[in-house]
């Protein structure tokens, strides 16, 4: 089965702003991008991006990121009630922001690594398969 990988807003961030990360979040994509692997990101999730992106930076680069997301072929994934309760379960078990509930939802759904570089993550590392970018 091909690899598939789930973006939160974490990972992102670090590659646009290029914090540490960045390279091997720019890695992911190449090769997934080459080998034609599916690339996702959670609504909640890129919602973070852009406020913080936004208040950091202002509107033009907010529109520059969400623009550069589309051209790497990233697939929004929507927000639908099942992936709701799915991320409120989650979030009832585990401190972990709700937004990366939703992250750790949508990677159990899809099946997919999720990436980032967030230590929350290492309070559920065990739920999927995590690829550290750092």
């Amino acid at each position: 089965m091909t690899k598939r990988y789930i973006f939160d807003s974490h990972s992102f961030l670090a590659f646009f702003q290029k914090e540490d990360g960045a390279e091997t979040v720019a890695r992911i994509l190449e090769k997934a991008i080459a080998q034609k692997m599916d690339r996702f990101i959670c609504l909640i999730n890129l919602g973070e991006i852009i406020y913080i992106t936004k208040r950091n930076f202002g509107d033009i680069k907010k529109l520059e990121v969400l623009a550069r997301i589309s051209q790497l072929g990233v697939k929004v994934l929507p927000v639908e009630e099942a992936l709701v309760f799915k991320a409120a379960e989650i979030k009832a078990e585990y401190p972990i922001s709700y937004a990366d509930c939703f992250a750790m939802a949508c990677a159990q759904e899809q099946a997919a690594v999720l990436v980032t570089g967030d230590p929350d993550f290492k309070k559920v590392e065990h739920l999927v398969d995590i690829h550290w970018i750092r």
